[in-house]
């Protein structure tokens, strides 16, 4: 039976690799560039649109834990930002060019999968199995056939992205190299602002002139990607405690921390472009252009791109889909990535490798164990199956989604630290356990196809 898969974004080829390496047959649909969308660039597979960071690498911290699952696990999106991966403090992120390419060369490589360049306008519920991977930009009639499919609303929010400057444009005597706290390697550019020239870029920022929405559009951001100017309009210091937080960001030069700070992180391995963190925007290009030109450092600043906004599509996940990724009413219709209402590029692989196994154990025959609710990927796919419906927002892996310790453990133990040691440990346990069952069904996956 051949699986088909809709969507060359990160999910859908997360999803097309982790079946195709089980032997079995993939049909792989990205409409790019065919039709193309507001947001990329490329009609590569897993181009990057928004920042370049898979997020932290630091021990015991939830991102960590969720991607050392992956990683025990196989997953071949994260062995790409491995080895594409560039200087970012204790953080993982790549050159989005080779990223991409790494993807295609391993899509291109695998004899199972067979790529398609169009758009998918319908999907038979009762013909084969169907990974919806479409992503937060789904077309407006794929977009009809799966409300057709889950009877339920679509939720909308908008989504941004962090403008890019070229690295020889930043004016190297008045920024600084470091990472916060010194955790990791001081890959960062930190441009330092005193509190004249924060007030200036604050107030230029409130009254900056923004990009029309249509009538129709409904500004319901997403609140961990919040554009720069609505953070700004919470209160003057809201910035301050945001992306341009400062502390732990002493600049070496003056042996103080200085009253905000706008940290750049590298775009690529060349080291040629950096894109300004957590800077998205909803801002008219000459308005940032004028704006952006007052942080120190970027007074002549030449912009590769600017911030922007888009919108992002994702189904009601807690009232249609059951734990193993799939229509409850249409069992064999799986959901992976943003559209199935997760948050980030990590979450987007992570849900595309879980869909891809457990469609390529039901294509077997077989009914798939759905991963532990003790693991980061288990507690994921928990919230976005059990969450409240009438209040249901994208999530990122975060410690609250995790399964607490249990009180006794809460009372002995006071460092929160410690705390999550102690979670994650408990996780990798369980996420071990539940691995070596699925490993027995992968080789009988594998002892079957190529029989």
């Amino acid at each position: 039976m051949k699986i088909r898969v809709i969507g060359g974004g990160l999910a859908g080829p997360e999803a097309a690799l982790t079946i195709a390496h089980l032997g079995v047959e993939v049909e792989l649909y990205e409409m790019r560039p065919v039709r193309t969308t507001p947001a990329h660039q490329t009609a590569d597979f897993g181009e990057l649109v928004c920042s370049n960071s898979l997020k932290s690498e630091s021990e015991y911290t939830a991102p960590w834990l969720l991607k050392q699952e992956m990683r025990r696990a196989g997953s071949h999106l994260l062995a790409c930002a491995d080895r594409s991966a560039v200087p970012a403090g204790h953080a993982l992120a790549v050159d989005r060019v080779e990223f991409s390419r790494l993807i295609n060369a391993a899509i291109e490589a695998e004899p199972n999968i067979r790529v398609h360049r169009e758009e998918v306008i319908e999907i038979e519920s009762g013909e084969g199995i169907t990974i919806v991977a479409s992503g937060p930009l789904t077309s407006s009639a794929l977009s009809s056939q799966i409300a057709r499919l889950t009877g339920s609303e679509h939720l909308a929010f908008y989504d941004s992205i962090s403008p890019i400057v070229e690295a020889d444009s930043i004016d190297m005597q008045r920024v600084y190299f470091a990472a916060r706290w010194d955790k990791g390697t001081a890959d960062y550019i930190n441009c330092p602002m005193s509190k004249e020239e924060y007030d200036r870029f604050y107030d230029a920022l409130v009254s900056a002139e923004q990009v029309q929405e249509k009538e129709w559009e409904k500004l319901e951001y997403f609140e961990g990607c919040l554009p720069i100017e609505e953070i700004a309009r919470r209160g003057r210091d809201t910035l301050r405690f945001g992306p341009m937080k400062p502390v732990g960001l002493r600049d070496p030069r003056t042996g103080k921390t200085p009253w905000a700070v706008v940290q750049l992180r590298c775009e690529n391995l060349r080291a040629d472009s950096y894109n300004l963190v957590g800077f998205q925007n909803h801002l008219k290009y000459g308005e940032q252009a004028r704006i952006l030109r007052l942080i120190p450092g970027l007074e002549n600043a030449k912009f590769l791109r600017y911030g922007q906004i888009h919108r992002n599509t994702y189904i009601n996940a807690p009232r249609v889909l059951s734990e193993t990724l799939n229509l409850r009413d249409h069992p064999s219709v799986f959901f992976a990535g943003q559209i199935s209402g997760v948050e980030g590029y990590t979450e987007s692989i992570a849900t595309g490798m879980l869909a891809g196994l457990y469609a390529a154990i039901r294509a077997a025959g077989s009914e798939p164990t759905p991963v532990p609710r003790q693991t980061a990927l288990g507690s994921l796919v928990h919230y976005i199956t059990h969450a409240e419906g009438k209040r249901f927002d994208p999530a990122n892996i975060t410690f609250d989604l995790l399964v607490p310790l249990e009180e006794e453990v809460r009372r002995r133990v006071r460092d929160k630290r410690e705390r999550h040691r102690l979670q994650c440990e408990r996780a990798l346990a369980a996420f071990d356990g539940w691995w070596s069952g699925v490993t027995r069904t992968r080789l009988a996956i594998g002892a079957a196809t190529r029989g």
